[in-house]
């Protein structure tokens, strides 16, 4: 700042304050008739015009350095002053200019940490959520984004995880109780609801960021699902296993009493423990093909299979047992050219599906197989049945094992719950996919999509 632009007030103030003890000295050199009083105020005044000249060049000079440490507090990187009437000012300047370099050294590399330790957050696959002192989420990974959507930071934890339990635990360990980390399960409203495993730890001082308390979430329901399934398949499997068991025990042992010489119930128990053998047999042959096909469901099948035969091999098949309700199978579309798979196992597929068919078919009505024109690298064989359809609520359930819609009428014409599950896993062995859509009244449609070759 120029010596011309510094306020005359500042530089009066200043003035007066460095003029202070001359006055008081020429003062009592006055007093005490040491000096005389002419002399003396022309000699004051000169000092006054020499102070004031001095003055606003030392005030320039601390204005300049004001402003130099101005713009280093801003990031600027200004040319060091040359402060000739404030040498300790230039002094100064030459430290301050010093330390803002450390500063700005010091603030690029806790920068570059706190991104650096951002993106090792950010590639946890496990939801994170740091929160401070006051409950407050004060840092949040990526992964944590993903499932809990846009979360407010610096916000009380219970706007992003409305949780009892878990804020509980957050606040036992806020407040300093016996233990320094907790683990609790919980289940995460939805749609979808999700079972997860909360992980929550004190820090022993809290972060840079303020966090104290580092919560960890881990989503299980896969886990709890496949255990809920296992159990469900033993439970299934021991039922429909008891069912016709205790059906043959019961009638070999009339067999052996009372009916022992009665040839009409005998015949007619013997066609009865035959059929609940025969049950047997197929809910047996159905757990072996699917143990078969989990075994290697990891493995892409290298063969090449062709749809367009299959398909006609298997209408001819199950012409016999079509012919006899009046049920017509009918096979539309330009078949498309050999798939990657294994015949075997897309037979199964197609099987199960056009059995199925047959079975919530009406007499007299028509089974449509038809090709779809392969599209984004996909070839679609669509099985398309009159029947009664299913409810929408059963849909995403069909494909697991045992699970029926209409378990009597399914159990009445032979069914073992099995066969649309043993569709899901060879269709993932061959990367395909299942699509399920049926209208309640209208019949439904299953699917399959393969990839082209």
């Amino acid at each position: 700042m120029p010596a011309r632009d510094i306020p005359l007030s500042r530089t009066l103030t200043a003035t007066a304050v460095a003029l202070a003890p001359s006055a008081a000295a020429f003062a009592l050199l006055v007093a005490l008739e040491h000096l005389e009083a002419g002399p003396a105020v022309l000699a004051f005044l000169g000092i006054a015009l020499l102070t004031i000249l001095l003055v606003r060049r030392y005030l320039a000079a601390l204005a300049r350095f004001r402003h130099f440490v101005e713009a280093l507090s801003d990031g600027r990187a200004p040319e060091l002053p040359r402060l000739a009437f404030a040498p300790a000012a230039t002094e100064l300047a030459a430290a301050a200019a010093t330390l803002s370099q450390r500063w700005q050294a010091e603030a690029r590399a806790r920068e570059a940490l706190t991104g650096s330790a951002q993106a090792v957050l950010d590639g946890l696959p496990d939801p994170l959520l740091g929160i401070d002192g006051a409950r407050r989420i004060s840092r949040v990974n990526r992964a944590a984004l993903e499932l809990l959507g846009p979360v407010p930071t610096q916000r009380d934890l219970a706007l992003a995880l409305r949780t009892p339990v878990v804020l509980a635990a957050v606040d036992a360990l806020l407040a300093g109780g016996d233990t320094d980390r907790k683990t609790l399960g919980f289940a995460l409203s939805g749609p979808p609801e999700r079972d997860m495993l909360a992980h929550l730890r004190r820090l022993p001082r809290p972060a840079a960021d303020g966090t104290q308390v580092l919560v960890v979430l881990h989503d299980t329901t896969a886990l709890v699902r496949a255990e809920r399934m296992r159990a469900d398949f033993v439970a299934n499997a021991s039922h429909e296993l008891k069912t016709p068991i205790a059906a043959i025990g019961g009638f070999v042992e009339t067999l052996r009493g009372p009916a022992r010489d009665d040839v009409k119930a005998r015949e007619r128990f013997l066609a009865i423990v035959a059929e609940q053998a025969e049950r047997m047999r197929r809910l047996v042959d159905d757990l072996l093909t699917l143990s078969r096909i989990e075994q290697h469901e990891h493995d892409r099948p290298a063969g090449r299979v062709d749809l367009a035969a299959t398909i006609a091999n298997l209408r001819d098949v199950l012409q016999l047992k079509a012919a006899a309700r009046g049920i017509a199978i009918a096979v539309r579309g330009a078949p498309p050219a050999a798939v990657p798979g294994d015949p075997d196992e897309l037979a199964i597929v197609f099987q199960n599906l056009l059995d199925n068919a047959l079975n919530h078919a009406p007499e007299g009505s028509e089974i449509e197989v038809s090709f779809a024109a392969p599209k984004e690298g996909e070839v679609a064989v669509a099985v398309r049945d009159r029947g009664d359809g299913i409810e929408a609520h059963h849909l995403p359930r069909l494909t697991e094992r045992f699970y029926r819609a209409d378990p009597a009428r399914s159990r009445a014409r032979g069914g073992t719950g099995l066969g649309l599950a043993i569709v899901k896993h060879v269709l993932t062995r061959h990367r395909g996919r299942l699509e399920i859509k049926s209208v309640p009244g209208q019949g439904s449609t299953f699917t399959v999509l393969l990839p082209e070759a």
